[in-house]
């Protein structure tokens, strides 16, 4: 990765690179802005200017929701839905991040935001325990292990405690997860016994309907319409979106809906990208179209010779292409 991008920075446009000795800055957020601050100094010479990370996700989740058209969507039994938001009614929102672990903020407007719950149950969680369970090598490999399993292998059903029937009294079928992981209890089996796509299926459904709970019992407490979800954990991957969309509904009653993001991995970095426009430069114009089949972002400021561009893929074959003009 350090090669890649030591070519990156010494191989700049003819007449863009900056001047020899001068300090290269780059925006960044999360925990590895301040992990690997040193290493990134010491390799490649780049300073990183650190953003808080809070305030990087939800600055790009606003503005994602803002600019970006059919940016939020719902994905319950298979049918994806974008849904158009009112610019004049965004606020207020709960926004969920899965990383890690799980933060839980609640959003009033521009810069104002609280994180009101949280959990440490969460991505990091699932690639744990699932590296352990599976011996999987990626995250996205256990994703897809987890595309081919059952969970009712190992998860306890009510239909297992009520002889195949549901608890319609208290609005529980039978085929509602009542213990995951339940069976490993009380079947005679070894972890080899078990195939590792049920393994992981079970472990996925399991966090996904923790995390679509707690979120939805936050947007209770704060009477919350809308609840985002972003983070890496998501990914896209329709079982992730799809359970938790299923737990929202259940613990809701069908009165709320849970909203994903199609850029939801790419909040923090776009949010600390923003940050640009909070120092030092003060006239700055915006420019945004979507397109097809790539994706670029772009910068220029006149005062530090700022000047980045990067493209790739993204899903439904649409980009954003984002530029910040800056003059001092």
């Amino acid at each position: 990765m350090f090669s890649l991008l030591r070519g990156s920075v010494n191989t700049g446009d003819q007449g863009n690179e900056a001047p020899a000795g001068d300090e290269q800055i780059v925006k960044a957020t999360g925990g590895g802005a301040f992990k690997f601050a040193d290493l990134f100094k010491e390799k490649l010479g780049i300073i990183l200017d650190k953003v808080d990370e809070m305030s990087s996700l939800v600055a790009g989740a606003n503005f994602l929701l803002k600019a970006v058209h059919r940016e939020a969507f719902t994905y319950m039994d298979g049918v994806k839905n974008y849904v158009q938001i009112d610019h004049k009614d965004l606020y207020p929102y709960l926004l969920v991040n899965v990383g890690s672990g799980v933060s839980m903020i609640k959003v009033d407007g521009d810069n104002e935001f609280e994180r009101v719950s949280g959990t440490s149950v969460g991505g990091g969680t699932f690639w744990g325990l699932g590296k352990l369970l599976t011996k999987c090598k990626s995250f996205d490999e256990l994703l897809e292990l987890s595309h081919q399993g059952n969970n009712r292998v190992i998860d306890m059903l009510v239909g297992d405690i009520y002889g195949g029937t549901g608890y319609s009294k208290i609005g529980l079928t039978s085929t509602t997860i009542a213990s995951s992981f339940g069976k490993a209890v009380s079947e005679n089996k070894e972890l080899e016994d078990y195939r590792t796509e049920d393994v992981a299926r079970s472990l996925l459904r399991m966090i996904s309907n923790n995390i679509g709970q707690i979120a939805y019992l936050n947007a209770l407490r704060f009477g919350l319409k809308r609840i985002f979800f972003g983070g890496f954990f998501i990914r896209g991957h329709e079982y992730t979106m799809d359970t938790i969309s299923v737990a929202v509904h259940f613990w809701s009653n069908g009165e709320a809906k849970a909203l994903f993001l199609r850029h939801e991995g790419f909040l923090g970095a776009l949010g600390a990208f923003m940050n640009y426009e909070k120092q030092g430069c003060t006239d700055i114009a915006h420019q945004f179209s979507e397109q097809h089949s790539s994706v670029a972002k772009s910068a220029f400021c006149t005062e530090d010779r700022f000047e980045r561009s990067t493209h790739t893929d993204v899903k439904d074959n649409s980009c954003i292409e984002y530029r910040v003009q800056v003059r001092n």
